[in-house]
């Protein structure tokens, strides 16, 4: 039984005086504890796809399974984290990590506890009664990360996490992430338009073609990629031929779409 199973998912976009297909046939699958991205031209519905998986969009077809139930039944067993943290600033840190607990009515002490306990993990000690506008851009994404992870979802879908960072946060958060994911045993799904974060830090890539967005290519990484963190992978001599041939296959696209 695949983990999570999405089935010939079709998309359109209807107004008043159009529709526009967004994706078509779309069909992949997802084992436990797997990390895979979603990378392609800008249009090709990478977010949609995103948006359908997790339920907040219906598909117009197909449908959406994880572990063997549909999505739409699956509540508080997906956690989101954006390009954006939308951390409350008149909240506290600690207040802004315990709302989705909150929220889900999941919340007591030992879930407290947890939440306090994984800030600390994450290298965020004694943060917990400052206010958002303290904190550098790097430590929210962080805080972030742990409002997520701390209502347990089975499944992380993050949308562009690290780009509105500076270079060097934003591989130290891939690192970060990373490793944290894996001592969870987390499985994610990355969109992302950075071809090296992808490789980077996941087991497979699936590059989507645009109008309509369907898979163009599945790529596999490498075992002596997939063993080692993100910072040593993009300086592993595996990386920088696996970069280029995706980098060729997306740059056929985007000519294709002109």
């Amino acid at each position: 039984m695949n983990f999570l199973s999405v089935q010939n998912i079709h998309h359109t976009y209807f107004t008043k005086a159009s529709a526009a297909t967004a994706l078509s046939d779309i069909s992949l699958t997802v084992e436990e504890g797997e990390f895979v991205s979603l990378l392609g031209p800008s249009g090709c519905g990478k977010t949609t796809l995103l948006s359908i998986i997790s339920s907040l969009l219906k598909p117009t077809q197909g449908t959406v399974l994880l572990e063997n139930k549909p999505v739409t039944t699956t509540k508080n067993q997906i956690g989101y984290m954006l390009q954006q943290d939308y951390l409350f600033p008149w909240k506290t840190i600690e207040e802004n990590i315990l709302l989705g607990l909150k929220l889900s009515k999941q919340l007591n002490d030992q879930t407290r506890a947890k939440a306090m306990s994984l800030l600390e993990q994450i290298g965020l000690t004694g943060v917990e009664k400052q206010m958002p506008r303290q904190l550098s851009g790097g430590m929210r994404q962080r805080v972030a990360l742990v409002r997520t992870l701390a209502t347990e979802p089975k499944l992380l879908m993050l949308d562009e996490p690290f780009s509105a960072l500076d270079y060097q946060t934003k591989l130290k958060l891939e690192d970060l992430v990373s490793r944290t994911l894996d001592e969870f045993g987390k499985t994610a799904i990355l969109v992302t338009h950075d071809i090296g974060e992808a490789i980077a830090m996941s087991d497979r890539v699936y590059l989507l073609s645009p109008s309509p967005g369907r898979i163009y290519k599945t790529f596999t990484m490498p075992d002596e990629l997939r063993k080692i963190s993100p910072f040593e992978a993009r300086n592993h001599e595996a990386f920088s031929s696996i970069f280029q041939t995706i980098w060729k296959e997306l740059e056929s696209l985007e000519r294709e779409k002109e």
